[in-house]
């Protein structure tokens, strides 16, 4: 029987895989993702295929070395106006990107591919619009002092379901597509694969 293999070391996709009754493992898939972006940002690539093109490199070098397997790709894109946003890195890089956000929507777009004998043979991309309240920079300091350093992981340097969730006055999407991995149609897919009961 084929396995499943996660191409991501996201401890977030790792627990909604695991809580979703999914048996995987992980192998990490080392792509230079700032090459990446910056070559798709200079042909003026929509973040949507951003998120696709980086969940495909992941998923299909991964099935290079898993070719039996299921190979799992996920990426997201922040992007708000014509602007992308990666992981801040810092929490002065983390401050100064929630200053840019505030009070504007931006838009996720999270992408997930599954790669099988080297070639993607299934993906998604969907999208979640958030709207950033106008919050005082005494909030901000605060939010920042009680997220500490979990949030640089984060392209938006915060986790709706801990307290980044009250920086925003809407939110217009899935859950899973906000945390990265659109896991509903992946459950689908696996499932008709026969990878899960149906």
């Amino acid at each position: 029987m084929s396995s499943i293999v996660l191409a991501s070391g996201s401890t977030t996709r790792q627990r909604l895989l695991r809580a979703a009754g999914v048996v995987f493992s992980v192998d990490v898939a080392h792509v230079d993702e700032a090459s990446v972006i910056e070559s798709l940002i200079a042909e003026m690539a929509p973040p949507r295929d951003v998120a696709d093109l980086l969940a495909e490199l992941k998923a299909a070098k991964v099935s290079a070395r898993h070719p039996q397997a299921f190979v799992i790709g996920a990426d997201q894109v922040l992007s708000a106006g014509q602007e992308l946003f990666q992981k801040p890195g810092t929490v002065a890089g983390a401050r100064e990107q929630l200053r840019r956000l505030r009070g504007r929507t931006h838009v996720l777009s999270s992408a997930v591919c599954v790669a099988r004998e080297g070639s993607v043979v299934w993906r998604v991309v969907q999208e979640a619009r958030l709207e950033m309240r106008d919050f005082s920079d005494a909030f901000l300091e605060s939010y920042l002092a009680d997220a500490g350093e979990d949030i640089l992981g984060s392209v938006g340097a915060y986790h709706v379901e801990g307290s980044g969730i009250q920086l925003f006055s809407k939110i217009d999407g899935d859950t899973f597509t906000i945390l990265g991995l659109p896991l509903v149609p992946l459950l689908d897919f696996l499932r008709t694969h026969g990878m899960l009961k149906a």
